[in-house]
């Protein structure tokens, strides 16, 4: 009777761990599909046939594209989709998985790779900015690294002024990791903004124009 217990309880922590485990999986896939999703190309096409890849030179699926040659409304429809594409997935997955375990990384990086490298059109993946804000705001009530990232983004925007944007953008996103992986205790959280400021950072190397490094306080050279 006690090997039969015992047998039963073995095989309901095994059935307990698979379901688990399925859970990451899904929220990493809803992850990785909403991030594949490119909102900030897709609103303009369809609202106004717009294709805001050949317009710019740096030919990016952003947000600030979309406000460009789309418009107010097609740029604000932007915006908070990219963001909820990567918030959404966050926040809800640390309501159901514990956001100190390792396999919540892939759940932070997910929406952030599935914008850089989409499934269905990689030749169209972008710099993942406002997707990483909101996967850092997902995170909430634990909102520093979010606040770290916004704070460089600023700083190298309206102080240290960084030219061009490409190249400030890499800076922000070294120093946010930097500054995660340095007071950020959960090692999920480090692990997975050090992965997403790598991705960006990438995606800004290979877009980078090779233009000269302009570096000017407050708006004076």
């Amino acid at each position: 009777l006690h090997r039969l217990i015992r047998r039963q309880r073995q095989m309901c922590i095994r059935d307990s761990y698979k379901e688990i485990i399925m859970l990451y999986f899904l929220f990493t896939l809803l992850g990785f599909v909403l991030g594949s999703t490119l909102f900030a190309y897709w609103i303009p096409k369809l609202l106004k046939n717009i294709d805001i890849c050949t317009l710019p030179d740096d030919h990016n699926p952003g947000v600030s594209n979309a406000f460009m040659y789309g418009g107010f409304l097609c740029g604000i429809l932007s915006l908070i989709c990219e963001l909820a594409k990567g918030f959404i997935p966050v926040y809800l997955g640390q309501k159901y998985l514990d956001i100190n375990s390792l396999p919540f990384v892939p759940v932070l990086v997910a929406p952030v790779f599935g914008h850089a490298f989409p499934f269905l059109q990689k030749e169209k993946g972008g710099k993942a900015i406002t997707v990483s804000f909101g996967v850092l705001l997902g995170l909430f009530p634990e909102l520093h690294p979010a606040v770290y990232l916004a704070f460089f983004f600023i700083f190298f925007s309206v102080v240290v002024i960084i030219n061009p944007h490409s190249f400030r953008s890499i800076l922000t996103f070294g120093f946010f990791a930097f500054n995660v992986l340095l007071t950020i205790k959960t090692a999920s959280i480090q692990i997975g903004c050090f992965i997403i400021a790598v991705i960006v950072i990438y995606r800004h190397l290979i877009k980078h124009n090779n233009g000269p490094v302009r570096i000017s306080i407050l708006h004076q050279r």
